[in-house]
């Protein structure tokens, strides 16, 4: 079954690269048409994901049917398919035999003619971008936060870990796995380790409750907010964010220490001088580094960064200028944006109330 799929699927992006727009799949054999069209369940996760692609490909055709017939009705097709196999192992022999010119290919982002095994197919959705572009692309989403997705305009497609191993270096690959694990969690249900040296990321549902644990010293009044790092061990208060406050209640906690850590007031400090925004919807605080006032936060939020009103479907709300142009990138910046990668991520981790640092050009929306 796993082999019919894999190539009704190769089908349907050959046919997508050709430029056809409407196709008919037609098969003898039954447990493919029957999953297809959703009559049987896929036996496991594997089978499953890669039927999912499958559907998610037909939708890219105007049309796209399917029909079930006999097999005698479709003997010719492997005799076609056996004489095309025939031709295809013919002019490679020849083709490597006379040294003909290695097949190129036109990036439609770059626009350069570039060797085609260096060529990247976006698995799901079969649009095509050069290695070069393709890491560009991702190494900004993620060092901005963002989960990548398929640099095509209007396209959707997620990019995969696995897929990306051919473009990316390990260290973006494990941003990237960082990203996708921080993705799965929604911003209300985020925790971060609040000791410096850890600063781990965890979900509400991760975090460890001492009070569950035998011998445990702490008292009954300490269960509602107490609880313990999965990484370090630490123990903190899941209301006030801060290492754990014992003998003492998160309210007096709270009149006492204001800015329960050093740098939180230093931050709010700097936010005032250096007029920083603050997302409304995440908390994170943003400052503009390059590139227009259009700004999209990690958690997806789009906002003016003049005003801080809230951008619609890419559009202001506001009358404020979309840039300035002393925020244009510069090109003896690059070197500097080069280092960003290690600079702003460490261990592939960003504390919830760091300041996080925006690029982009001066074209109206934000590449984040």
């Amino acid at each position: 079954m796993m082999v019919e799929v894999m190539a009704l699927m190769e089908g349907l992006q050959a046919a997508l690269a050709l430029g056809i727009t409407s196709v008919t799949i037609v098969t003898a054999y039954r447990p493919l048409y029957n999953h297809m069209l959703g009559i049987w369940r896929p036996s496991g996760k594997k089978l499953s994901d890669m039927i999912n692609q499958v559907l998610t490909v037909r939708k890219k055709f105007d049309q796209c049917a399917m029909s079930f017939v006999n097999p005698t009705e479709v003997s010719y097709v492997v005799k076609l398919a056996r004489d095309s196999i025939a031709v295809l192992i013919a002019k490679t022999l020849a083709g490597n035999a006379s040294s003909i010119i290695e097949r190129r290919e036109t990036c439609t982002i770059c626009l350069e003619d570039t060797d085609i095994t260096k060529i990247h197919v976006v698995e799901g959705c079969a649009h095509r971008f050069c290695f070069s572009c393709m890491k560009e692309h991702v190494k900004v989403k993620l060092l901005n936060g963002m989960l990548p997705a398929c640099p095509q305009d209007g396209c959707a497609t997620k990019l995969s870990v696995e897929g990306s191993k051919v473009f990316l270096s390990p260290r973006l690959l494990e941003i990237m796995v960082q990203r996708m694990r921080e993705g799965q969690i929604p911003p209300s249900q985020k925790i971060y380790c609040p000791y410096p040296k850890c600063s781990a990321l965890m979900s509400l549902r991760e975090v460890l409750h001492p009070m569950q644990e035998s011998c445990s010293k702490y008292t009954a009044a300490d269960a509602a907010t107490l609880r313990k790092c999965v990484k370090c061990r630490g123990s903190f208060c899941i209301s006030c964010k801060v290492p754990w406050h014992d003998r003492m209640s998160c309210y007096d906690y709270k009149r006492r220490y204001p800015h329960a850590r050093p740098e939180d007031a230093k931050l709010q400090n700097l936010a005032r001088q250096r007029l920083w925004r603050q997302c409304v919807k995440c908390k994170h605080m943003i400052e503009l580094a390059e590139g227009c006032y259009h700004m999209i936060c990690v958690c997806g939020y789009e906002f003016c960064y003049t005003c801080g009103k809230e951008w619609k479907e890419k559009k202001a709300t506001c009358a404020c200028p979309l840039w300035d142009e002393h925020n244009i990138i510069r090109e003896d910046d690059e070197d500097d944006y080069e280092e960003d990668e290690d600079e702003f991520y460490l261990d592939g981790e960003v504390e919830k109330d760091h300041l996080i640092p925006f690029w982009s050009p001066p074209c109206g929306v934000l590449v984040s």
